[in-house]
């Protein structure tokens, strides 16, 4: 799912995400709330009419987000009282107004509000998180006004301890969600943790709904991934980085800005169908970089999620041919080092 923190993924309109293939796009609580407020989101008609797009969009319920603001922030059971990175106006997110405020956004997939721990914590710390965790997922699900045209999902928990994964599932199943968001493995945790405690949770969660890793990641985290029984995946990475001149090609990632593609007329990936690379030369790509241009950061974008929607496209169809594993490894032996660093949320 490309990120639209703000109600929108960065250079991109609404019609190019068409084009690329996108089906859901996410948009942040958090930063919605702040900027420009859920109130004139609503009286819009919702984020839908609001931003442009008559996909489905999924929102995130800012539990990462005002866990990174550390300093700012004040977590009890009542909620989390925290100041705005904005203007340091003080405000109190409990479960309660966090579905308050996705309800009125009306997005199509709308999260639990969580505690989101560091990596690393104690244990005893993460199991103490847990506890506030499914404490508020079930006055969320409660106070859940849209059941009929909102699917609430519930955030699974527990750093990278089994026992504390398994707890949370297992409670979060009683409630009965319609699908399951396994959050806290994009927190710094090294990759080896992310994919054990995937490939568990595989044999937890339930077969017939949805499960959703949240924050992640590169091309290989989501076929591991994948592997592991996850549904679907955002990450910021491929726009992010796009807009920083970084690409990803079918032989890793590539700088676009590096001097050595002064003269190079051929496309980021001779492969590639997509716009970017029908029209356009990696020299004109550095060219637009080099001088600040933002159609530079837009053009790479699209490459890098045509690149991502391709994967992911090309991953269902190894599936439903049953070569999946196969398909895994022969584009594992194409990667170069670049392309295995780590995500961002």
């Amino acid at each position: 799912m490309p990120v639209g923190t703000r109600g929108t993924v960065k250079t991109l309109n609404p019609q190019n995400l068409i084009e690329l293939g996108a089906e859901v796009i996410l948009s942040n609580t958090y930063h919605l709330y702040l900027r420009p407020g859920h109130e004139l989101i609503e009286q819009a008609g919702g984020l839908h009419q609001f931003i442009g797009w008559n996909k489905p969009i999924l929102t995130d319920s800012g539990g990462f987000q005002v866990m990174s603001l550390k300093g700012l922030r004040k977590i009890t059971p009542e909620g989390v009282r925290f100041q705005s990175h904005i203007d340091g106006s003080y405000h109190l997110f409990t479960p309660e107004k966090v579905i308050e405020i996705q309800n009125a956004l009306r997005a199509d997939i709308i999260m639990s509000f969580d505690e989101c721990p560091p990596f690393p914590a104690p244990k005893k710390y993460i199991a103490n998180s847990l506890q506030i965790t499914l404490d508020w997922a079930r006055r969320g699900k409660e106070n859940h006004k849209r059941e009929q045209d909102q699917a609430l999902f519930g955030i699974v928990q527990g750093g990278i301890y089994e026992d504390l994964r398994e707890e949370c599932a297992r409670e979060l199943m009683k409630m009965d969600f319609p699908g399951y968001s396994i959050g806290g493995l994009a927190v710094g945790e090294p990759k080896e943790h992310m994919y054990r405690i995937t490939e568990f949770m595989d044999s937890i969660l339930p077969v017939n709904k949805p499960r959703y890793l949240m924050g992640v990641g590169t091309p290989m985290d989501l076929l591991m991934n994948i592997e592991n029984g996850v549904d679907m995946f955002d990450c910021v990475m491929p726009t992010r980085n796009a807009r920083k001149g970084s690409v990803f090609t079918r032989n890793g990632r590539l700088s676009i800005k590096s001097a050595q593609f002064k003269k190079d007329f051929r496309p980021i990936d001779a492969e590639c169908e997509c716009y970017t690379c029908r029209n356009f030369s990696r020299a004109y790509l550095r060219h637009l970089f080099s001088v600040d241009e933002i159609l530079g950061m837009q053009l790479a974008s699209i490459h890098s999620l045509h690149f991502y929607m391709e994967l992911m496209a090309k991953a269902r169809k190894a599936i439903l041919a049953g070569n999946f594993s196969t398909f895994k490894q022969e584009f594992s032996s194409k990667l170069d080092s670049k392309c295995h660093g780590e995500g961002e949320r």
